[in-house]
C-alpha cells in the first residue's frame, strides 16, 4: 500500500493546483483515490499541464486569489478538508524582480490567509505548507543547509519564502501548538525540481523544450552553475509522506523539512542540457545550446539541502538516480510533442514506474507492509 492508504477517500485541498507541481500532486492523489479540491487564481503557463491533462474535469476547482482572505475562509469552511497542501505562490525568481509587490503579497500574505482560514474553520486538518530551498540565507555552502540554518533573502522571491516560513512558525506557536488544536502543520523546502509538463518562463528545462521543439538551440546564461536536480515526484513523495506521518505523530507538528536528491545528483546546467539532448536525438550535444553572456539578475552558483532530518523522522529518502531523473523528464516532453498518446495516462504510468522503483529499492513508504 502507498502511504498506508491515508489519502484514499479523503478530501484533499491543493492550493496552486494549476501549476507544475500542483498538477502532478493532483494526478498522484487522484491515483491514490482522494477527493481533490483546488484553489488557484490562474493557469500560469501556455501550454499548461493542468489544461492539457484536463484536470479541471477531474476535481472540484475554485478560481480564487489566495490574497482574498474572506473568499479563502469561505471556501475552506465549506470544504472542510482532511488534508491541505499549500503550493500557491508566485514561483519565478525573474518575475519577482519585475513585480516584487505581487511576489511578496502572494507568498507571504497568501500563506497567512491559508493559515488563518484553517484556524477559523475549526476542522481537523493536516496541512503541509511548501516554501522553497531559497528560504535559506545562501552562502553557497557545499555541505547543504539544515532546517535550523539561518533564513534569508537576497532577492524578492527568496525574501518572500523566508518570510512565509516565519509566518508558519508564528501561527504554529501562537495558535496550533496545543493539544486542543485541530490543525497540524509542517513546512516543506525543496528546489531545482524538473519533470514533464513544466512550461514556466525562465526555467532551464522549459526553455530547452521550447527551443528544441522548433529545432533551435537554447540560450543559457550560467552553464557552470551547479544544482541538485530532482524529479518532481521526489519532493511530492516527501510532501505526501510528511502528511502521512504528521496525521499520526504530533511530535513533528510545526517542524520544517528539506526534500532533495542524493549528493551525486548535483550537476552543472551544461551537463544537464547535454544529457537531456540525447533523448531529443541531437547527434552532437553542442548543437543543443548557445552560451550567452546576458544575465538580467544575480543567480547563485550552488544551493543544496541536507535531508537527514527527513530520513530520521519520516524514513524518507529519494528514489531516482540522476540518469533516471533526466530520462523521465526528457521522454515525457518528447512523448507530448512527438507521439500521439493520452498524456494523463502516460503521466500515471510514470508515477507507476516511480512507485515500482521505490518498492524495489525498499523505500519505506512503498514497502508492501505499508
Amino acid at each position: 500500500m502507498k502511504f498506508n492508504n491515508i489519502y484514499k477517500g479523503k478530501k484533499i485541498l491543493i492550493t496552486g493546483n494549476t501549476g507544475f507541481k500542483g498538477s502532478w500532486l493532483t494526478i498522484w492523489l487522484l491515483k491514490l483515490g482522494a477527493e481533490v479540491y483546488g484553489i488557484s487564481n490562474d493557469v500560469p503557463s501556455n501550454p499548461s499541464i493542468f489544461e492539457k491533462l484536463n484536470l479541471k474535469e477531474k476535481i472540484i476547482h475554485f478560481n480564487q486569489d489566495i490574497r482574498d482572505l474572506n473568499k479563502i475562509k469561505e471556501i475552506i469552511t465549506n470544504i472542510k478538508p482532511d488534508f491541505c497542501f499549500h503550493l500557491a505562490a508566485q514561483p519565478i525568481v525573474s518575475k519577482s524582480f519585475e513585480n516584487p509587490i505581487e511576489t511578496l503579497t502572494t507568498n507571504i500574505i497568501g500563506t497567512a490567509n491559508i493559515l488563518e482560514s484553517l484556524r477559523k474553520s475549526n476542522n481537523n486538518c493536516v496541512t503541509i505548507l511548501i516554501t522553497s530551498d531559497k528560504s535559506y540565507d545562501n552562502i553557497e555552502s557545499k555541505w547543504g543547509y539544515r532546517e535550523d540554518d539561518k533564513l534569508g533573502g537576497k532577492d524578492p522571491y527568496s525574501a518572500s519564502k523566508a518570510s512565509a516560513e516565519l509566518v508558519i512558525k508564528t501561527y504554529f506557536n501562537s495558535f496550533f501548538n496545543n493539544p486542543e488544536s485541530k490543525i497540524k502543520i509542517a513546512s516543506a523546502r525543496a528546489g531545482n525540481v524538473i519533470g514533464g509538463g513544466d512550461w514556466a518562463k525562465d526555467r532551464i528545462v522549459p526553455d530547452c523544450i521550447r527551443s528544441w521543439n522548433i529545432s533551435q538551440p537554447v540560450n543559457i546564461r550560467n552553464p557552470q552553475a551547479t544544482r541538485p536536480w530532482q524529479h518532481v515526484l521526489e519532493p511530492l513523495s516527501g510532501y505526501l509522506r510528511l502528511g502521512q506521518i504528521l496525521s499520526n505523530n504530533t511530535n513533528i507538528n510545526g517542524e520544517p523539512y528539506n526534500f532533495g536528491p542524493e549528493s551525486g545528483q548535483t550537476q552543472t546546467v551544461l551537463q544537464l542540457l547535454q544529457d537531456m539532448s540525447k533523448h531529443w536525438n541531437f547527434l552532437e550535444p553542442k548543437n543543443a545550446y548557445n552560451i550567452v553572456s546576458e544575465n538580467k539578475f544575480a543567480e547563485s552558483k550552488l544551493l543544496k539541502l541536507c535531508c537527514d532530518k527527513a530520513l530520521f523522522d519520516l524514513q524518507w529518502k529519494p528514489t531516482l538516480t540522476y540518469d533516471e531523473t533526466v530520462k523521465l523528464t526528457s521522454v515525457w516532453y518528447y512523448t507530448y510533442y512527438r507521439e500521439n498518446q493520452d498524456m494523463f495516462e502516460y503521466t500515471i504510468n510514470q508515477i507507476n514506474q516511480y512507485e515500482q522503483l521505490a518498492q524495489e529499492r525498499q523505500i519505506s513508504r512503498y514497502k508492501k507492509h505499508e
